[in-house]
């Protein structure tokens, strides 16, 4: 089990505060660092900084721990800007990115014209992430799909990890299109739908597995499962119980209007929870 941090990059989670959080909690024995990626506050009081400069100061502040976005809506994203973005923190990272992604919050899209539906964000999700794997893999690529269209476009240098870097798909459970999709790829980061960042319980976790592997006539080598853990422990269920149905990271969250920073730093510095087994 791997144990990782979870935090929003809004209010007094600046740039520089969350360099200083990472570098903690990589001191602290942590093993990754994860914010969120939105352009817009979902909560009244918030400020949100950008991520990917955050992921930079993240990145240039630690050298061990991993570290990435959970989640990118990639449908926002032109997918090659992204791919160079990701290419390069992978690289100046030494290999610790770890790319999430999903469809993203309605309240990010709709304010700015973006496209709203569903079923079309998915569908560009799905053309999007072949368009950054090809990026990364292919000297030269071309592609004339339904949103995105290439011309012998070559991205170099390409990411340090190969065959890419690890592709981690949230999505709400019970569900079926997002854990398909996290099935054709590196990992799945599920939650509650309605809820903000709730964490699955165990049996709901261990159906989730059981869906994946059923989708991937069997769980595929490597594939990791994020089990996000809130303050109140809302879900329920310990390290051990979780490992024991497939989760191979445990997330702490926090949220601004339920945890000070000043009390989830010290969580930070108390270190990650320790069993046997870990």
């Amino acid at each position: 089990m791997n144990f990782g941090v979870y935090v929003p990059p809004a209010g007094p989670y600046d740039i520089r505060a969350l360099g200083d959080l990472a570098r903690l909690a990589e001191d602290k024995g942590w093993d990754g660092f994860f914010v969120w990626d939105n352009l817009i506050a979902s909560l009244a009081s918030s400020e949100i900084h950008d991520t990917t400069v955050a992921l930079t100061a993240i990145c240039l502040s630690t050298s061990r721990i991993n570290f990435g976005p959970l989640v990118s809506p990639l449908t926002r994203r032109r997918p090659w800007k992204f791919a160079k973005e990701a290419a390069t923190l992978d690289r100046l990272s030494n290999g610790r990115l770890i790319l999430g992604v999903g469809l993203g919050g309605r309240w990010d899209f709709a304010p700015l014209g973006e496209v709203t539906s569903e079923p079309e964000r998915a569908k560009m999700l799905d053309e999007g992430l072949e368009v950054i794997s090809k990026l990364w893999r292919d000297p030269c690529v071309s592609i004339s799909g339904s949103y995105y269209v290439l011309d012998r476009v070559s991205m170099r240098p390409p990411p340090l990890q190969q065959p890419r870097i690890p592709v981690w798909v949230a999505g709400y459970w019970p569900g079926t299109a997002p854990f398909k999709r996290a099935a054709r790829w590196d990992g799945v980061a599920p939650v509650r739908r309605g809820k903000m960042f709730e964490g699955l319980t165990v049996p709901e976790f261990r159906a989730c597995i059981a869906r994946i592997e059923e989708y991937a006539d069997g769980l595929p080598s490597g594939f990791n499962a994020v089990y996000f853990h809130t303050p109140d422990n809302r879900a329920g269920g310990t390290p051990e119980q979780y490992q024991d149905v497939g989760a191979t990271w445990w997330l702490d969250c926090t949220l601004p209007e339920v945890e000070s920073f000043e009390q989830f730093r010290s969580r930070i510095s108390a270190g990650p929870p320790r069993f046997n087994g870990s």
